[in-house]
């Protein structure tokens, strides 16, 4: 099996759940800012998730099975999560992008039009989940890796929600607004496409690629997440979403990895 197609393709599927949470937006109603939370808190606890049991404990598996020892298997995961969060972090301070809420980073933002802002910054949120998948699937763990590949594209849809009703509150048309969402969602075939070929190059490769994309993973949770969950979800909504992401992904893991 092309494990290197599997991991583009599961990409591809999950990034195009993101304008199939987008589609309510084209109806006449509207999500309160509680539910907004809700939704979001859900996203980020899947994607909590299968960065504990997806990534990090496979990962150090792996380490372990490629003759390192239990020292130098954690090491080598502490290394490789630090590089993604790096990574991340680089991508941030040097693509001109914009939150909702954080309001505008990176060089030289003046010089973009806002909806190309907001696009980068949903780009920078999307490309460590597509990885993600594409290490998951690239590792040729395939019902593990199709368990990651649909929870990761079950929190796309209401991100995608999300993402399209933060749109339409700037003014964008309903159409306009279900277009951007789906086309942000097409980031994520490209790091699965990456992830997958890396990791399918080598197998030295793939615990380095897991923790480097757990640590991406982690980034966009602390850096993008958490904090338009605090500004969104009235009181502890916001946490209970996070809770009940975390337990879906979870299952899904266990029982399908």
């Amino acid at each position: 099996m092309n494990y290197v197609l599997v991991g583009f393709l599961a990409s591809l599927g999950a990034g195009l759940a993101t304008g199939v949470g987008a589609l309510p937006v084209l109806l006449p109603f509207s999500l309160s800012e509680k539910a907004q939370g809700i939704l979001l808190g859900m996203g980020g606890g899947v994607m909590l998730a299968a960065t504990s049991f997806s990534l990090l404990i496979p990962g150090t598996v792996a380490a372990r099975d490629l003759g390192y020892s239990e020292t130098a298997a954690a090491g080598l995961m502490v290394a490789g999560v630090m590089r993604g969060g790096v990574f991340l972090w680089l991508a941030h301070e040097f693509f001109p992008h914009e939150h909702f809420f954080k309001g505008r980073e990176g060089s030289a933002s003046k010089d973009f039009a806002e909806i190309w802002l907001f696009v980068i910054a949903i780009a920078l949120h999307n490309f460590p989940e597509g990885m993600t998948v594409g290490v998951g699937l690239g590792s040729g763990t395939l019902s593990g890796g199709l368990a990651l590949a649909g929870g990761i594209g079950l929190q796309n849809i209401p991100e995608g929600l999300v993402v399209a009703i933060a749109l339409r509150n700037l003014g964008y048309s309903p159409f306009y607004s279900l277009g951007i969402s789906t086309l942000t969602g097409l980031i994520e075939p490209v790091g699965g496409l990456i992830g997958a070929s890396l990791v399918s190059f080598s197998a030295a490769l793939l615990p380095w690629g897991m923790a480097f994309a757990a640590g991406a993973m982690l980034f966009v949770i602390v850096d993008e997440i958490i904090p338009d969950i605090d500004q969104k979800a009235l009181g502890q909504v916001g946490t209970l979403g996070v809770m009940v992401g975390f337990v879906m992904m979870m299952f899904l893991d266990v029982t399908l990895g």
